[in-house]
């Protein structure tokens, strides 16, 4: 994720996706686990032993889960999972994650559930995704055919699916939210460094008012970004985590693209080549608004939140 900023420092372009499916994954199993699942999946997480990854969205189903198609069919002690899944961060690297399929069993007729699948024990093909953003996370699509799953790797009891990944995705929002402020602190960072170093006319261009502005205009998103993080994450620990995560995620995405952006004003030609990093916040921090439900869908599911309506039934 790193990369040299040419004077022997290493810069960080954050992109939070990895860090996100494991906020994921791991706060899903700690609240609906079993202790074997537990002990098995998140410990190893934490001693950053194995890699996650979390399987959502396909072809035809992004920001309405409900509409998940995969199936997975109840057979003796297994599950056999069918579909496909598309935009799997981490999918290319990890060693196994959360797909969410469609349930069929004597006590489940359809209902959504939620499945640990692990490389090594369910056969499935992984074909890597080439994106224009968090090029380094692995992005995957995933296709199961008849792929077996163990029923202990069940999360939780069938049909509880919906509500078990909607709760997990407050993890999910928080960590890109902060993610967008570490990149918008890089990119503020840089531009500072960049506006006292460069010389124009005779002067730094630090002096002039209108690269003044755009320094100003950065500090105040960043920082006004990072505070509605902190605000989240203090609601994630008091059980109240959706509005807050889903205004941190909304504000921090859209905050973070116009500091990129600034910050590619104020570096000028410089800013666009690639070996240096600003051409790549820019990349990554316009990728943020997309993941974890889009800018629209936080608008919608914030509005909800405060009139008890929604726009989106």
């Amino acid at each position: 994720m790193g990369r040299d900023d040419g004077r022997g420092r290493l810069l960080l372009a954050v992109a939070a996706h990895p860090a996100q499916c494991l906020n994921i994954v791991s706060g899903i199993i700690n609240a609906y686990g079993t202790e074997d699942q537990k002990a098995r999946f998140v410990r190893p997480l934490l001693r950053n032993e194995r890699k996650p990854f979390v399987s959502i969205s396909e072809p035809d189903v992004g920001s309405n889960v409900a509409e998940v198609k995969t199936r997975a069919d109840k057979r003796g002690d297994r599950y056999v999972l069918n579909g496909s899944k598309l935009w799997v961060t981490n999918g290319m690297f990890a060693d196994f994650g959360i797909v969410v399929a469609r349930t069929y069993s004597e006590t489940c007729n359809g209902e959504l559930s939620l499945f640990l699948v692990e490389r090594d024990v369910t056969k499935y093909d992984a074909t890597p995704v080439d994106v224009v953003f968090t090029r380094s996370t692995g992005t995957a699509a995933f296709t199961f055919e008849n792929a077996e799953i163990p029923a202990a790797n069940l999360i939780g009891t069938e049909g509880q699916g919906l509500r078990q990944i909607l709760i997990g995705l407050n993890f999910g929002r928080l960590n890109v939210a902060m993610g967008a402020v570490g990149a918008a602190q890089c990119a503020l960072d840089l531009s500072i460094d960049y506006a006292l170093q460069r010389k124009q006319f005779g002067r730094q261009i630090g002096s002039f008012q209108l690269v003044q502005k755009h320094i100003v205009d950065m500090t105040m998103r960043v920082q006004a970004a990072r505070s509605l993080g902190y605000r989240a994450a203090r609601s994630m620990q008091n059980g109240t985590a959706r509005t807050e995560c889903s205004i941190a995620k909304l504000y921090a995405t859209e905050a973070a693209f116009e500091v990129a952006n600034l910050a590619l004003q104020v570096h000028g030609g410089i800013g666009y080549a690639t070996d240096y990093p600003i051409e790549r916040i820019f990349r990554d921090t316009r990728g943020g608004m997309i993941p974890e439900g889009t800018t629209e869908i936080q608008t919608l599911i914030i509005g909800r939140e405060i009139l008890g309506i929604s726009a989106l039934t």
